[in-house]
């Protein structure tokens, strides 16, 4: 095929009309028959015609004379146009407008020009079964000047649509009517005249017909986002060939199914033949005029907001100037509502006057109150003894949106049977001024936690006491990948049951590294996550990396790597979820800080820390889960981990006097019941030296 030179693509701004709601269950038919259906239809009526003492024959050439003569004068060839006819769409349903949005989809249609409307609407039939009939001999296909058609493939077309019309048939003006409408319809002629000649053999029918010109070339103007490429792709078969309506109409509806596809404001408005087979594509986008917030109260009555507007507009991956996406409002929307100070939101487009643009009104309820008072209890897998092993009872004092910023300030206290943490943490989701959402999050802790996951006493009790100090910077660098790097101050050392200072335990190994009571550290953090779709069971990749700085002399130099990765795939009704992780430190650090392998989140059947205390370690975990009842399921399971021998490594080998195996796997069962929190987990597995344990958890495993 030849390639098309005369394509070219220009942008102009285009005047939409006003828009009104559709009905919500309406089928329209293609504006394309139906207008040709009303052009046909202007036929004039004439009831007197078949008189029982009227000629049926004379008749029928006076009323084909009147019809040839109604095209001359009611139908021009030269002026026809194609026009697009702009349907509203239906609203999505989280939108709270009742106003249409604009352009969602064209038909293609016949026009007349200088129509007159007071032409007599076609009446021929009077009455079923009563019309006159007259005797047809021959039927003829010509041009509109009486010629025969240069192109047979062409008045092939003409005879293929004929139904009605055939030589030596009785034939009524009705029928004849409805064989012009398939001509037309047939899509390549924009005019049809039926005229009937009196010879000497009988009536001789002739369809006197114009072709569509031939394509030489398109002018495409206001597509901004749609691609050109799609354009010429849609066109190019039809280059140097005749126009067909039909075709027309399925490129139109292939370019507005582009828009629909991707939620865009956007659709054809307007097709010209123009001369020298030329056709003008006139496209039009809604573009987004603008972008107000308007608070609302839980009845729906305007109100004052305590949130900035620009706090919630910064949030918006819609700006001004684009071409509005349905798709990326109801992002939008899910992302105000992620900040958690909204308790409900929408988005309403509507017409911004005239211009062709859209104006978007961003409607926003806020909570109650940005903060409050919380309590709760939870669970620590780091006790397994005890009358009340691993409770947790916490309470909080928090704000959500300070100084109407969406800053959040929590002041939080958890205790319980050995554990106690003491948090103050301030966090700006986004910092001002800041065009790549870096968040920054500052916390002070004061924590005191079991030192059983290494050094297990059979004396007592021994708990780690950290203050911990730190400032983190976070910002999504690619799509679904977040990095964060920060500062943090830490001084930790080991205690007693009594809660005394203690520098070794009860094998005589050292408790911390340095031979203080405590070891002081100021660890450069970097880490980088990727997670997947967001659903549970999706992708996830976790890198982090502690560097430990000397500011001081006695401060802590190691470095620490960690990794873990996780994948879910879909095995018809059952759902794989492979886990890894592993790690390694380099340098002097505290014994307490060693990888500990085993337990809920590690290998299942053992105890939390009883198969390794190390220096490097690798966990590999394969579990398959499948439906039992409503929100339950069932899983089977099988866990691996090593210290790939580096347990001696650590500072006082904690796991050597304790027999640690240093490897293990274990296997087992489970059931998952979805919760608010994450699935709830109740798992029973036997380890490779054949004792059995239950494990709790929720979520995933990390």
């Amino acid at each position: 095929m030849l390639q098309n030179e005369d394509v070219r693509f220009t942008s102009s701004s285009i005047k939409l009309p006003p828009f009104s709601p559709p009905p919500l269950h309406h089928h329209t038919p293609n504006p394309f028959f139906a207008n040709l259906h009303l052009v046909v239809q202007n036929f004039p009526k004439f009831p007197h015609l078949f008189r029982q003492n009227l000629n049926p024959r004379n008749a029928f050439l006076r009323t084909l004379s009147k019809l040839q003569h109604l095209f001359h004068q009611k139908f021009n060839p030269q002026n026809a146009i194609l026009q697009f006819l702009i349907k509203p769409i239906i609203p999505f349903p989280w939108t709270l407008s009742n106003t249409s949005p604009l352009l969602c989809c064209a038909s293609i249609a016949l026009s007349q020009s200088n129509l007159d409307d007071s032409a007599p609407s076609l009446g021929t039939k009077t009455g079923s079964g009563n019309e006159e009939r007259v005797l047809i001999s021959e039927v003829l296909v010509r041009s509109k000047d009486g010629e025969e058609l240069e192109r047979k493939d062409l008045e092939n077309e003409v005879l293929n649509a004929l139904k009605a019309c055939r030589p030596n048939s009785a034939l009524t003006v009705q029928e004849v009517q409805e064989d012009v409408h398939r001509i037309i319809a047939s899509g390549y002629f924009c005019s049809c005249m039926p005229v009937a000649v009196d010879t000497r053999d009988g009536i001789r029918l002739v369809f006197q017909v114009e072709p569509n010109q031939e394509f030489h070339g398109l002018v495409c103007e206001g597509a901004n986002v749609l691609p050109a490429k799609f354009i010429e792709d849609s066109f190019r078969d039809g280059y140097g060939k005749i126009v067909n309506i039909k075709r027309i109409d399925e490129i139109i509806s292939s370019i507005n199914g582009w828009y629909m596809e991707r939620g865009l404001f956007g659709a054809v408005s307007g097709v010209e033949m123009l001369s020298g087979g030329m056709i003008r594509l006139e496209v039009s986008e809604a573009e987004v005029n603008n972008i107000a917030i308007r608070f609302l109260d839980k009845t729906g009555e305007p109100t004052v907001g305590k949130t900035r507007p620009e706090t919630i507009l910064r949030q918006l991956t819609t700006k001004k100037g684009q071409v509005y996406s349905v798709l990326q409002g109801k992002r939008d929307v899910e992302t105000v509502l992620a900040m958690g100070i909204m308790e409900d939101v929408s988005i309403i487009p509507q017409p911004a006057g005239d211009t062709g643009k859209v104006d978007l009104v961003m409607n926003v309820v806020e909570r109650k109150s940005g903060g409050g008072i919380s309590a709760g209890g939870g669970i620590s897998s780091g006790i397994t003894s005890g009358p009340l092993a691993g409770l947790i009872g916490s309470c909080a004092i928090y704000h959500k949106n300070l100084f109407g910023r969406n800053q959040k300030l929590n002041l939080s206290l958890e205790r319980g049977q050995v554990d106690s943490v003491f948090r103050i943490n301030y966090t700006d989701p986004w910092i001002e001024g800041d065009d790549k959402r870096t968040s920054r999050s500052i916390m002070i802790q004061n924590s005191r936690t079991p030192g059983t996951l290494v050094h297990n006493q059979p004396d007592g009790s021994l708990t780690i006491g950290r203050v911990t100090a730190g400032i983190e910077y976070s910002r999504p660098f690619r799509p679904k990948w977040n990095g964060t790097a920060g500062i943090i101050f830490q001084r930790a050392g080991a205690r007693d049951d009594k809660g005394s200072p203690i520098i070794r335990d009860y094998y005589s190994s050292p408790l911390t590294a340095s031979g203080n009571t405590h070891d002081d550290m100021l660890l450069a953090k970097l880490e980088t996550v990727y997670t997947g779709s967001g659903d549970p069971g999706s992708s996830v990749f976790v890198f982090n990396m502690d560097q430990g700085l000397p500011v001081w002399s006695d401060w802590l130099v190691f470095n620490r790597v960690n990794a873990r990765a996780r994948k879910g795939l879909a095995l018809g009704p059952m759902h794989l979820l492979l886990s890894f992780s592993g790690g390694h430190v380099v340098g002097n650090f505290p014994p307490h800080e060693a990888f500990a392998i085993g337990g809920t989140n590690s290998v299942r059947g053992y105890e939390e820390g009883a198969v390794g205390s190390s220096r490097s370690y690798v966990v590999g975990c394969g579990e398959i889960s499948f439906p039992l009842t409503g929100p339950v399921e069932g899983a089977v399971f099988a866990d691996y981990g090593s210290d790939l021998g580096s347990g001696p490594s650590v500072p006082g080998d904690p796991a050597g006097p304790r027999r640690k195996p240093g490897s293990g796997y274990g296997c087992g069962v489970g059931i998952r019941v979805d919760s608010p929190l994450g699935p709830l987990r109740l798992e029973y597995a036997f380890n490779d030296q054949r004792t059995g344990r239950f494990h709790f958890g929720v979520g995933l495993r990390n």
